[in-house]
């Protein structure tokens, strides 16, 4: 049995029209996001053996703030594959992993994580959860999965559970959508 915890980055700032999208940071309600998320990851005592990150600047800033909360700051692996990845790019990616650790932690970006969830977590009712997840994977939207493998090498369609997922709005509804207007 592997863990595989996945973070979508926080809500980044799209003011810069000029700013690439790798370089865009988060906005206000990102960090609180990220801050917020950061707590509730630190209060439910999960802990990673590795974390792999994708190196874009909203990404970088998620873990900054989460790590705030924390109080700690967790040894990161960039991995540039995890940017704006496929689920089949994410998923060669913890196939590839050195040492088979217990518990990964991923924090990246949609729609990678949300299909590698898809793509994992078979569509049959036994992860409740998946729909709410087919229903929207917001930032800042941190899910657990719990994976029958032994080895990460093993990861394939179909081997997951969806046991938690928690979305900033969940946490504080003022992080949840903004009414247009």
């Amino acid at each position: 049995m592997k863990t595989l915890a996945l973070f979508r980055h926080a809500k980044s700032d799209w003011s810069d029209a000029r700013a690439r999208d790798f370089d865009r940071p988060l906005n206000e309600r990102g960090q609180r996001g990220a801050l917020a998320m950061g707590e509730h990851v630190r209060d439910s005592g999960r802990r990673f053996d590795r974390v792999i990150a994708s190196p874009a600047v909203r990404v970088a800033e998620t873990i900054e703030w989460a790590s705030k909360a924390w109080n700690r700051v967790f040894p990161v692996e960039w991995d540039r594959r995890i940017y704006l990845a496929s689920s089949a790019t994410l998923m060669d990616l913890l196939r590839e992993l050195p040492g088979d650790p217990g518990s990964v932690l991923m924090i990246g970006h949609n729609p990678g994580l949300e299909d590698l969830i898809f793509d994992l977590v078979p569509d049959d009712g036994s992860s409740p959860l998946r729909d709410v997840v087919e229903a929207k994977f917001p930032t800042a939207t941190f899910a657990v999965l719990e994976l029958d493998v032994a080895r990460w090498a093993d990861v394939d369609a179909n081997c997951a559970r969806l046991v938690d997922l928690t979305r900033p709005r969940d946490l504080d509804p003022a992080l949840g959508p903004q009414p247009h207007g």
